[in-house]
């Protein structure tokens, strides 16, 4: 299968674990098969990998995600970068030529498009394998999953079949109702549109030919800051006269609140929490190294990380969004290709920092104009180079690079540092890379 996975912007309802850069999809909260945890975009990779081995998997993601793609799913998977927000059907175009031109995939040959962030489990995977077939047999331009609604959702738009087939010819699609109009929709045997699609790639580079003017992917990739902002919905589905919807009625949730969230967590603590008998339906996911205790609370959600602490109500966790957009502050937490890093201290001429470097990764070769840095080695072995000078180092050493001073480090094993950042402006704008002379080893 050709899979196309959509990983969307930074899905601020999941305050304080998500941010501008961690989206949602890269919190890791479900349990996996070995019992450690994973992302959502883990989950589904590993999933779509257990049903299909050799499932060419392309993620569609902003500049802003690449990194901890890399960091959770390894270098070999593909990813099309949007160099800037243009929503979906930009997106789905540049990724399809990016499947043409850079991976090589027939035009005849059938594509995916799915969310990257659903709940679901193997019967999803099957049913995606069958509106692959339906896609090929050429009968519709493109073949939608339908997915049987569980109640009157106001989050989804709908589509209305023909008759109640397991495949039907679309009559309509209906905008995201109030809970009375999505009543009457299902009565009509509606479906939910939980945006999977399949069509032929030949279908889809003719559609972008037509409403973009390009040639091929690298052109596409070079003017994508000036294309309209544009849904796949309204650019192509809704226009489209020769269109099929297949049934789904397996399980699907779209996990992007709090409160459905919670439904998904196997375990109701994740990280140092405690709940007293008196507690019923709450859930504490917990990323920092204190402990939690609740105590006579009832369908309370509780999440602490570095960017901050959440306590509520889970009906009223779905309404987050305005407050959240109100907050002003930095990044506390991100992954990036090379681990991780989290801010422990801000003060006004210092930054302090953890940071977790995984095992054969480097940073830049770089340096800094206005601040100085202090690494203190606090775990693992690795090498630096500064100003030229290669240095081993271990627990327990310290490095000090002033202003200017060209720097990197490399993991041997996993490395931890504190990096203490001294000095007037501190931003992360201030960084100038440079190219190794040698490789480290």
């Amino acid at each position: 299968m050709n899979i196309i996975l959509l990983s969307g912007g930074s899905g601020k309802r999941l305050w304080p674990l998500s941010n501008d850069i961690r989206s949602k999809q890269f919190i890791k909260i479900f349990k996996n098969p070995s019992g450690s945890y994973e992302s959502m975009v883990q989950r589904v990779y590993r999933q779509i990998k257990s049903m299909d081995k050799e499932a060419n998997i392309t993620i569609a993601t902003s500049k802003a995600q690449v990194s901890t793609i890399h960091n959770q799913l390894g270098e070999d998977v593909g990813i099309s970068v949007e160099p800037c927000r243009r929503d979906t059907f930009p997106a789905i175009a540049l990724a399809s030529a990016y499947l043409a031109d850079m991976r090589g995939i027939r035009p005849e040959e059938s594509v995916i498009v799915c969310p990257v962030d659903p709940y679901v489990e193997d019967a999803y995977f099957e049913a995606l394998k069958a509106l692959k077939g339906q896609a090929e047999k050429g009968e519709a331009n493109l073949v939608l999953m339908g997915i049987a609604p569980t109640y009157p959702s106001e989050k989804y738009g709908y589509i209305l079949p023909e008759d109640n087939h397991a495949v039907s010819a679309v009559t309509a699609f209906k905008e995201k109702p109030d809970a009375e109009t999505a009543k009457k929709y299902i009565a009509q045997g509606a479906l939910w549109n939980g945006g999977v699609f399949a069509y032929r790639l030949q279908y889809l580079l003719d559609k972008a030919h037509e409403l973009i003017d390009f040639t091929d992917y690298e052109d596409l990739y070079t003017k994508y800051d000036t294309l309209t902002k544009i849904s796949f919905d309204y650019a192509v589905v809704e226009k489209e006269p020769k269109i099929q919807v297949m049934r789904f009625a397996g399980q699907w949730k779209d996990l992007g609140t709090w409160n459905t969230l919670t439904e998904a967590m196997e375990e109701n603590i994740i990280g140092k929490g405690i709940l007293n008998e008196q507690c019923s339906g709450v859930h504490i996911v917990n990323e920092m190294d204190v402990p939690v205790l609740a105590m006579g609370l009832h369908d309370v959600v509780i999440s602490a990380s570095p960017e901050g602490i959440l306590v509520s109500d889970k009906e009223q966790s779905s309404y987050i969004k305005p407050y959240v957009d109100g907050l002003e502050q930095q990044i506390m937490f991100a992954e990036k290709s090379w681990g991780s890093f989290q801010v422990l201290d801000v003060e006004q001429e210092s930054l302090t920092i953890k940071v977790t470097l995984n095992a054969g990764h480097s940073m830049n070769y770089h340096s800094h104009r206005n601040r100085d840095e202090v690494w203190v080695v606090i775990s693992g072995r690795g090498q630096t180079v500064v100003d030229g000078m290669k240095q081993s180092i271990k627990t327990g050493d310290v490095i000090t690079m002033s202003a200017g001073c060209r720097h990197t480090v490399t993991a041997e094993t996993e490395l931890k540092l504190i990096e203490v950042q001294l000095g007037l402006g501190i931003s992360v704008h201030d960084k100038q890379k440079y190219e190794l002379e040698y490789e480290l080893k």
